[in-house]
C-alpha cells in the first residue's frame, strides 16, 4: 500500500512541478537546486527580506535550513515562514547542527516555536536538541544512535513539537506523534556527499506541496530518496562519492515506478 502511495505522490510532483522556496545554506545551494529539478520540482533560492514574503506565498512549500546562519538569514526565514503560514503553504525546517552551539540550538527552537512547521527533518541529535534531550553531536553530524532510540524520539518529538518529524539515519523514522513509519532504503555513500540530508529536506518540501497528509508525504519522500540512492550505487563501477553524486541526480530524474515498488522498504510500525 505505501509503495503505491509513494509512487502516486512522486507522479504528482513530476506532473505538477511544484515551486519549492529554499532558504538554505551556502554549501548546498547548487546541489539542492539540481536535485529538485531532477526530481521534477521547481527550485527557487530567495533570501532577501524584501522579497521572501512574496515568494513564499506563491510557493508550494518553503524550506528553512539553518546550515549557515546569520542575523539577516534568520530575519528572512521568519518573514518567509510567516507568509507561508498565512497562505497555507507548508514549512519544512532543517535544524542543521542544532545542539552543536547555543546560537544554532536557540535559533532552531525559536523557528519551531514561532512558526507553524509542517515537517522537521534532521538527524537524531538535531531533533533531540529541539525536544530538550541530550545527544552526542559533532559539528553538524550526530553520534551513533540505536534504531529503537531514534524510533521513540521521533514519536516523542512529533507530539511535543506538534509537527511531523523525520529522523534520518541508517533507518529513517517518520512520525506525526500517532503514526510511525520506518524506512530502510538508502546507502552509506550518501554520508560522503555534502548536502544529501539538506536535499532530502527540500524533497520532503516538494512532496508536501502535492500531498497534504504530511506524514505520508514525508515517509514517501524518504523512501523515494533512499531508493534513488540504491539505484545510483548499482550503476557505479566503483563506489566513489563524486560519481555517486552525479548518478544520484540521474536516478532522482529517471527512477521508474516498477523499481520503486521492488526496492521500497517502508512500513508502518507501532508508535
Amino acid at each position: 500500500m505505501m509503495s503505491i502511495q509513494a509512487e502516486l505522490i512522486l507522479e504528482k510532483v513530476r506532473e505538477q512541478n511544484p515551486l519549492v522556496h529554499n532558504i538554505t545554506n551556502t554549501v548546498v545551494t547548487n546541489f539542492t537546486a539540481n536535485g529538485l529539478l531532477a526530481l521534477g520540482a521547481s527550485p527557487v533560492m530567495a533570501y532577501a527580506k524584501e522579497e521572501v514574503a512574496d515568494m513564499a506565498k506563491i510557493a508550494g512549500a518553503v524550506v528553512l535550513n539553518i546550515g549557515t546562519l546569520d542575523e539577516r538569514i534568520v530575519e528572512s526565514m521568519l518573514i518567509a515562514g510567516a507568509s507561508a503560514n498565512k497562505h497555507g503553504v507548508p514549512v519544512i525546517l532543517d535544524p542543521v547542527g542544532a545542539g552543536a552551539t547555543p546560537y544554532r540550538t536557540e535559533t532552531a527552537k525559536m523557528l519551531a516555536e514561532t512558526l507553524d512547521i509542517a515537517v522537521i527533518r534532521g538527524n537524531a541529535a538535531e531533533v533531540a536538541s529541539l525536544a530538550g534531550e541530550n545527544w552526542e553531536i559533532k559539528g553538524v553530524d550526530s553520534g551513533a544512535v540505536r534504531a529503537g532510540d531514534a524510533s521513540s524520539l521521533s514519536v516523542k518529538a512529533a507530539k511535543q513539537l506538534n509537527t511531523v518529524v523525520v529522523i534520518t539515519g541508517k533507518t529513517d523514522f517518520i512520525s506525526d506523534g500517532e503514526r510511525l513509519f520506518s524506512c530502510k532504503n538508502g546507502h552509506k555513500l550518501q554520508t560522503k556527499v555534502t548536502g544529501t540530508g539538506c536535499l532530502l529536506s527540500s524533497v520532503v518540501g516538494a512532496f508536501c506541496a502535492v500531498e497534504k497528509e504530511y506524514v505520508f508525504a514525508a515517509a514517501a519522500a524518504a523512501a523515494v530518496y533512499g531508493c534513488a540512492a540504491e539505484a545510483a550505487v548499482e550503476r557505479l563501477n566503483r563506489h566513489e562519492p563524486g560519481s555517486f553524486q552525479i548518478e544520484f541526480l540521474n536516478k532522482l530524474y529517471n527512477l521508474e515506478p516498477k523499481a520503486l515498488r521492488e526496492r521500497m522498504k517502508l512500513e508502518e510500525v507501532l508508535a
